[in-house]
């Protein structure tokens, strides 16, 4: 099964949603959960980082460490990687509900960036 969540074609960057082998996405899932306004606040972030290549505000995309970057909304919080072929790839979202990132999130992101690129070595992610 051809699978290819593309959140966002950019002048730059396009900026796809994470599944595993089973082909889910718990990150398009959270995604698709949210409230319009949220949808359409974080899609203007996916716009403006996918068509110039930088967000500048911090409070609104950061660099997390292990190659992880957040894109922030109020309350929720998008994890991703930036991956060759200028893809960024967003791993997993979540609730923030206290001033640091959860560990178990970020050890998410990593774990889904890993798979990610084991499978596109194996040339299977697209299939």
């Amino acid at each position: 099964m051809k699978c290819e969540y593309v959140a966002y074609y950019g002048q730059l960057f396009t900026i796809e949603w994470y599944f595993n082998e089973q082909a889910n996405s718990q990150v398009l899932d959270y995604f698709n959960k949210l409230a319009h306004n949220k949808k359409a606040k974080l899609l203007y972030l996916f716009y403006i980082l996918a068509d110039t290549g930088k967000i500048r505000n911090e409070q609104k995309f950061r660099y997390e460490g292990n190659q992880i970057y957040a894109f922030k909304l109020v309350s929720d919080r998008f994890l991703c990687f930036f991956y060759e072929g200028a893809k960024i790839i967003i791993t997993n979202a979540y609730v923030k509900q206290t001033d640091k990132m959860p560990p178990r999130e970020k050890q998410r992101a990593l774990k889904a960036k890993e798979n990610y690129v084991k499978r596109i070595k194996a040339k299977s992610y697209y299939e």
